[in-house]
């Protein structure tokens, strides 16, 4: 199946589609996918689909924290 190549090796989801992102980082699917045209979230592209990084995910929310 498509989903197994979003498997890495420690059997962990890497790439995660913008709807899946979107529940990951707490926003809506078109809030990610701004994020996605503004160049603030980096993608995968292919096969007419787009889909997001964890690691990308993560990277994004540490720089979007706020301390005090």
């Amino acid at each position: 199946m498509k989903q197994r190549a979003t498997i890495n090796q420690q059997g962990y989801k890497r790439l995660y589609s913008v709807h899946e992102a979107a529940h990951y980082l707490g926003r809506s699917a078109w809030s990610v996918r701004r994020l996605v045209w503004a160049g603030e979230l980096p993608c995968v592209r292919g096969g007419g689909r787009v889909h997001v990084d964890v690691k990308d995910m993560e990277a994004f929310i540490e720089q979007h924290k706020e301390r005090g």
